[in-house]
């Protein structure tokens, strides 16, 4: 009997805990404390940037100089917006620019990249001069550029009587451009070159070990080990760098303020000339087009990088 017994009773013990394990576990309780501490960022975010652009978005379906009395036009704002000539230009400019600058920034990046991963001496502290561009404000650069296109340039090209130096090449409009491509390319190469530094210290030794012992040279290296390990790098550092050389403002105010006449006047530039120009419901509709083409680029960016993530 004791020995019948014995399984009877561990099945009627193990019933209960089988049943308590197949219960799904009960969600972790949030102490109201991380609410509390929440509550002003997110009331801060709310004022200063949330209802900002809400009002905006109501502004561009008005006509509304910034002030006073306005009315409701509906779609007028964002009917004429793809007929504006000044307009159409920006945006020809912005696109132009990212694309060149996004082009530049990563080529240099990358063969900063592959020299400074090789065994020179002093590569640390090469390193961290080639990172000194990204801390300083763009404004700041913009200006010191600007009195070496302007004054010290020219001078040169006087000294060496080199005639296409003689004249600032901030003064010409079909020139003036790349001089803002080389200068935004000097200040966002830093972050791209750490960028691909990382990805280079992530490959294995052993595999560029492994090529050499094959016979690889290291053209071949770079072309078939390199190249493909880096590829979600390079998406990365092309989607985020195209989105940021879109909303370009500081460094060609400090260079050109969008001149010659209007030639490298940016889209950010042209939306905020609407705040004294009077016409501020019209540049809000501008910036709603502009809002949604960053916003797509950034759901671009958020999807590219998880799939390389997801192969990785």
């Amino acid at each position: 009997m004791a020995i019948h017994a014995a399984p009877a009773a561990s099945r009627t013990a193990a019933a209960p805990a089988t049943g308590a394990a197949a219960r799904p576990a009960r969600r972790r309780r949030v102490d109201a404390t991380y609410y509390l501490f929440l509550l002003p960022t997110v009331a801060l975010f709310t004022l200063a940037i949330t209802l900002p652009a809400v009002m905006g978005v109501v502004y561009s379906f008005t006509d509304s100089i910034g002030f006073g009395e306005y009315r409701f036009i509906g779609l007028t704002n964002y009917a004429v917006l793809f007929t504006d000539p000044a307009i159409l230009s920006s945006y020809g400019f912005t696109v132009g620019f990212a694309l060149v600058t996004v082009l530049v920034v990563n080529v240099v990046a990358f063969l900063l990249a592959i020299g400074l991963a090789a065994r020179i001496p002093a590569r640390a502290a090469l390193r961290t001069v080639f990172v000194l561009p990204m801390v300083v404000s763009g404004i700041v650069i913009a200006y010191v550029f600007s009195f070496l296109f302007s004054t010290a340039l020219p001078r040169f090209g006087s000294a060496l009587g080199l005639e296409a130096l003689q004249t600032s090449l901030l003064a010409n409009p079909d020139l003036a451009w790349t001089a803002i491509v080389v200068v935004t390319a000097w200040q966002a190469v830093p972050s791209a070159l750490l960028v691909y530094t990382a990805g280079i210290m992530s490959i294995p030794d052993e595999v560029y070990e492994a090529a050499s012992i094959d016979g690889a040279s290291g053209w071949r290296q770079l072309r078939t080990i390199t190249l493909p390990l880096l590829a979600g790098y390079v998406l990365i550092n092309v989607v985020i760098g195209f989105k940021n050389f879109l909303n370009a403002y500081d460094v060609i105010v400090g260079l050109t303020d969008g001149g010659p006449g209007t030639a490298t006047r940016s889209v950010a530039m042209t939306i905020f000339s609407g705040f004294q120009g009077g016409d501020y419901a019209y540049q809000m509709a501008n910036a709603t087009i502009f809002f949604l083409i960053a916003l797509v680029l950034a759901l671009l960016q958020l999807r590219l990088t998880r799939g390389r993530v997801a192969v990785r």
